[in-house]
């Protein structure tokens, strides 16, 4: 794969610190790509990760987390996305693992994750942690991840309720995490619609978006304070560009308590969309092979008939060259002259016209190049 400048979706992004006076432990990393045999398919991966372990270092996690999926993602290979993906993860969780063991101020680091990857107009997510991706599609909202926390596990075993969920005092215990001495699952299922099963979920990666789809990736300094309904109405109100400063603005005007950080993607609105634009390129390179046979099957032929042409001059009999026939001469009579002696005769001057033709013969018949 390789980077490019320009990327095919809309893309707006903002990070802050929040109002709590902590420093930033968010990081986010956007890369527009190149994919595909000869590198024709856009892309565009965005990584997103939220820093655990506050004064142990929890940024230095979260941008290791974001830098090394990056690279390892562009550095391999875009036909098995899940599974790089996964090894993308694996990577990471290794590497900030063996930073945090080298430095007593780093022990215990580490970070939430999510990344979603759109090749094309096909989405592939992955995610560790609190931190979620929305889809906004025809003016609804779906939150496509689940949390990896204590509550929300309890809420799915029924153990505690919903109204427990947000203020419960294990709401932000992270169950997976960059940065643990084992390596964490991925989690691959991609939720969109309603009473899904995993295998469902799973069955949805690489789904396909639509024009004016909105992706929102975010940190739970967002989600904490601003529901899902509230995040839909700031998408859908305001211009794309704003709409990240929107959202930490309401976060900020309720405290602010954590740092909050927004990426937003949006396919365009025209109607050909990379999968219009394939197909379109698809059907022409088919009428250009189509064309190219033709013209191949026309100079085939051509040169058939030229080469059973030679064929034939080469195996056509030479037939045999018959010659003018050639008339006899009349010996001219001896004339004795009345001067010359008996035996002494004179003959009269050669006349051109009288002798014989030289015969020159019939060239060989040669074939006909």
């Amino acid at each position: 794969m390789t980077r490019t400048e320009e990327a095919h979706l809309f893309i707006e992004a903002l990070s802050h610190p929040g109002l709590a006076g902590k420093k930033n432990e968010d990081r986010y990393g956007v890369s527009a790509l190149k994919t595909g045999p000869h590198q024709k398919t856009p892309a565009v991966l965005a990584v997103l990760c939220d820093g655990i372990g506050g004064h142990r270092a929890g940024e230095v996690a979260a941008e290791m987390g974001v830098s090394i999926i990056t690279e390892t993602i562009e550095q391999g290979d875009d036909r098995q996305p899940l599974k790089l993906l996964s090894k993308a993860i694996s990577h990471a969780n290794q590497a900030i693992y063996e930073a945090s063991q080298t430095d007593y101020g780093r022990n215990g680091m580490g970070t939430t994750c999510v990344c979603a990857w759109v090749i094309g107009d096909r989405l592939y997510t992955v995610n560790l942690g609190d931190s979620r991706i929305y889809l906004l599609r025809d003016g609804h909202i779906v939150q496509l991840t689940t949390d990896h926390t204590w509550v929300q596990e309890a809420l799915d075993a029924k153990i505690i309720t919903d109204e427990d969920y947000a203020r419960h005092p294990n709401a932000h215990v992270i169950r997976r995490y960059l940065g643990s001495k084992k390596s964490p699952q991925p989690d691959f299922r991609l939720w969109f619609f309603e009473g899904e099963q995993d295998s469902d979920a799973l069955k949805n990666q690489g789904m396909q978006l639509k024009p004016d789809d909105i992706l929102l990736l975010c940190s739970d300094g967002l989600t904490d304070l601003v529901s899902d309904e509230e995040i839909r109405t700031a998408i859908m109100d305001n211009p794309l560009k704003l709409a990240p400063q929107v959202l930490i603005d309401k976060a900020n005007s309720r405290g602010g308590h954590d740092n909050a950080t927004v990426v937003v993607m949006k396919v365009p609105p025209q109607s050909g969309t990379y999968s219009n634009a394939v197909r379109r390129r698809r059907w022409l390179m088919g009428c250009l092979a189509g064309f190219t046979a033709i013209a191949l099957l026309i100079i085939i032929v051509i040169f058939g008939v030229r080469w059973r042409g030679r064929m034939v001059d080469e195996l056509t009999p030479v037939q045999p060259v018959t010659y003018p026939t050639i008339p006899l001469l009349t010996p001219s009579p001896v004339i004795l002259s009345p001067t010359l002696g008996a035996t002494e005769t004179m003959e009269r001057p050669v006349d051109r016209h009288d002798t014989a033709p030289t015969i020159t013969p019939w060239p060989t018949n040669t074939s006909v190049p």
